[in-house]
């Protein structure tokens, strides 16, 4: 795979993403108004790996990182090219590279409008809208149903109460980066009759706060798992991204404050990637876009 490209009047070479100073990450992130924290790119460095495109006197035009889960399973996120880049075809260049990196794992990604074009070139398949849902919360939140079960808060050591559930839900071993995740992360539970049936994290990123990921077996437990972290973010700006159009668990964050931004749509390339079953728990927030 071609390792340098010339895009005109100037070439670009991969390299490592772990070997470049964040601060210029950061910068390329901001340059496509993207919220990501230093912070949130060096988690994002910790859980996968990548590349970046980088001109002979070491500036960014790009970004694409893989993240592996289990071991034939992978998501995709974080391709970023400057405008000048895109426009020459830079962010067909990055995904090939990262296309040869992944082999033959099965991947899926959450594209962009603008993006999207190019993962259908690539092989990629859609298969859901994910609703990017943000804003300030609520100082009153709306009405609960009725809690069916109890609410706990989980210790970052007892991470193995939640990871089989998290693995019916996603249909991939997530546990490393569930591990990764709850270093900084307050985390709910929903118990009954003893057993965990559902769980949801909450952690900073970006602007304030992301609520992801919430795995449940149904609405309304979503909406508990949901409302467990609301309740200490009223008046903070907080995102969750879910693929729930419309109904209980999506009327509930409308109602907290929390409106659609924009969205984005979930792609597969390999094994079909959702496959929901009403006996088994669901995805009802993710953990990122770049990780699912």
């Amino acid at each position: 795979m071609q390792k340098s490209v010339r895009l005109k009047s100037f070439e670009l070479v991969a390299g490592d993403i772990r070997d470049v100073d964040v601060e210029l990450l950061h910068a390329l992130s901001i340059s496509v108004r993207w919220p990501h924290r230093p912070k949130d790119w060096e988690l994002f460095r910790r859980a996968g790996h990548g590349i970046v495109a980088v001109d002979g006197i070491g500036r960014v035009f790009g970004s694409a990182m893989w993240f592996p889960q289990g071991d034939n399973f992978a998501t995709v996120g974080l391709v970023i090219t400057t405008p000048r880049a895109q426009a020459q075809g830079g962010g067909r260049w990055l995904m090939d590279q990262i296309l040869e990196q992944c082999g033959n794992r099965n991947l899926a990604l959450n594209a962009t409008h603008a993006a999207y074009p190019l993962y259908v070139s690539l092989g990629f398949t859609s298969e859901a809208i994910v609703y990017m849902r943000q804003g300030e919360v609520q100082q009153t939140l709306p009405a609960l149903p009725t809690l069916g079960g109890e609410l706990n808060e989980l210790p970052s050591d007892r991470l193995t109460e939640i990871t089989a559930l998290d693995e019916r839900a996603v249909g991939t071993n997530r546990a490393r980066l569930l591990a990764l995740l709850a270093k900084d992360a307050s985390i709910a539970t929903l118990s009954r009759g003893g057993e965990v049936v559902g769980y949801s994290m909450r952690r900073e990123f970006g602007r304030g706060f992301v609520i992801g990921p919430i795995v449940a077996q149904n609405a309304r437990d979503a909406v508990h798992l949901t409302a467990v972290h609301l309740k200490n973010l009223e008046g903070r700006f907080t995102r969750v991204d879910t693929r729930e159009r419309d109904g209980v668990f999506a009327e509930f964050l409308q109602r907290s404050g929390l409106g659609v931004a924009e969205t984005v749509t979930t792609m597969s390339k390999g094994r079909r990637f959702l496959n929901r079953e009403d006996k088994n728990p669901w995805v009802y927030g993710l953990a990122g876009h770049a990780l699912n």
